[in-house]
This record gives C-alpha cells, sequence and structure tokens, in this order.
C-alpha cells in the first residue's frame, strides 16, 4: 500500500505542477505561485475527501451491519466453546488418569 500512496501522490502533484505551470506568470519563486498551488491542491483534495465521504454514505447498509454483528457474536461463542473443550482436554492429558 505504501508504495501506491507515494505513486498517487506523485501524480497528483505532478498534475498540479502542470496547472500551475501553465497558469504561471511570475517568476517561480513568487509568493504567487506558492498560494497557487496551495489553493489548487486544497480544493483537490476536498473534492476527493467530499467524494469518499458520499460513497461511504452510499454503501453503508444497517442490515449488512446487524448480519456481521450477529456472525461476530455466533462465531466467538462457538470459537470459546471449542477453545474451552481443547483445554479440558488437554489438561486431562496432561494430568493423567
Amino acid at each position: 500500500m505504501g508504495a501506491r500512496f507515494f505513486l498517487t501522490l506523485f501524480l497528483v502533484l505532478l498534475v498540479l505542477g502542470t496547472e500551475v505551470q501553465g497558469t504561471q506568470e511570475d517568476d517561480p519563486g513568487s509568493p504567487a505561485l506558492l498560494n497557487t498551488m496551495q489553493e489548487s491542491f486544497l480544493s483537490y483534495w476536498s473534492s476527493a475527501k467530499a467524494a469518499a465521504e458520499g460513497l461511504y454514505q452510499k454503501t453503508y447498509l444497517t442490515s449488512v451491519d446487524e448480519k456481521l454483528r450477529d456472525m461476530y457474536s455466533k462465531s466467538s461463542a462457538a470459537v470459546s466453546t471449542y477453545a474451552g473443550i481443547f483445554t479440558d482436554q488437554l489438561f486431562s492429558l496432561l494430568k493423567g488418569e
């Protein structure tokens, strides 16, 4: 995941750099260029954040959440039962008759 993140970040910065370079009229070290880049980055960031929140809200289903909770409670009960059986067998094996 780290490599994908850095690749995505590099591509976003590359696109922002070309966009700012296309609208650049001042020298490269001017504060106006930095402000333009910051504004572009913040606008992209806010639109990506809003899109991610929208997708999360759209895909959130309460019925799936309830099914997952039910499945977790049933599976944890089964695991605790079998773990108890296993420990009883292990203790009887170690203790002997």
